[in-house]
This record gives C-alpha cells, structure tokens and sequence, in this order.
C-alpha cells in the first residue's frame, strides 16, 4: 500500500454527539465522548430513572383478563 491509499481510510462510524454533553463522541467510549458521561448514562439506568414505558392495559402473561 503506498501512502496516498493509507490517507484514505473509511471511519466504521458516522461522528456523532455524546448524549449526554454533546461533545464528539469517542472510538473508545462510543457513543460517548469519555468514561465519565459512559458512567453516568449506566448509573441513571441502574438508579431507575430511565424506564420502558408499559401501558396499564398490558398482562403480565399475555391472557385476557377474565371479566
């Protein structure tokens, strides 16, 4: 390979921001720009303050409920 072809190498994904502070994100942390916005996006799922929303209507087992 000479050095015009090394020049030309394709990222494996588009730039995007952090979710969190919106910086670049990282290659090492991606989607993220550093350890720490990583760990505070894990900590706010492990806390609970991000959830699935479920509507009331839903069973648990799949039946109908019986009337």
């Amino acid at each position: 390979m000479s050095g015009e072809e090394t020049d030309k190498v394709t990222p494996l994904r588009p730039k995007r921001p952090c979710p969190e502070c919106g910086r670049p994100s990282a290659r090492e942390t991606y989607p993220f720009c550093s350890t720490r916005c990583k760990q505070v996006d894990l900590n706010r799922w492990l806390s609970g303050s991000y959830a699935i929303p479920v509507r009331d209507d839903e069973e648990d087992d799949g039946e109908e409920p019986s009337q």
